[in-house]
């Protein structure tokens, strides 16, 4: 690849990637808008039912890290699924600096609604499920290289 092509929009995987991210979330969002959730609350909801089977709450601190939100962020999402009644935010006992997130029943409940998600987005992909996992890999593995630059 020449300079000048090296500089053309469609040569660019940035460009790919926001491309790409733009019809997820428009494919995702008319299924989210049933469940009364946005993108972001749905990925935030999904960590949430994913720490459930522990039973246990999880700090606001470690869900931002496993989302990658800051809290300016991660704190209006969240005010957002408590006035929902999704989710209830509690302070942390031993330090009250620290809040923790826990899913209400009607968050737990949510849950079973969203079972198909993941089907109906793949279905939208086309792909096959080895071709799909391998471009998770890759992602990954891009991720963690360009974390670590």
């Amino acid at each position: 690849m020449n300079n000048d092509e090296s500089l053309q929009l469609e040569n660019q995987l940035c460009f790919r990637l926001y491309s790409l991210t733009k019809l997820m979330n428009r494919h995702y969002s008319p299924v989210l808008k049933k469940l009364g959730l946005t993108y972001s609350q749905y990925i935030v909801m999904l960590v949430l039912w994913e720490n459930n089977n522990t039973n246990s709450a999880i700090s606001v601190k470690h869900l931002g890290v496993k989302l990658d939100l800051d809290s300016g962020t991660l704190s209006p999402l969240l005010k957002r699924l408590e006035k929902q009644g999704l989710i209830s935010r509690l302070r942390n006992s031993e330090d009250e600096r620290s809040v923790e997130i826990k899913l209400t029943r009607s968050g737990c409940q949510l849950k079973a609604q969203a079972q198909d998600i993941p089907a109906q987005m793949f279905s939208v992909t086309g792909m096959s499920i080895d071709d799909l996992q391998g471009l998770n890999n890759q992602l990954d593995n891009l991720l963690v290289t360009m974390n670590t630059k």
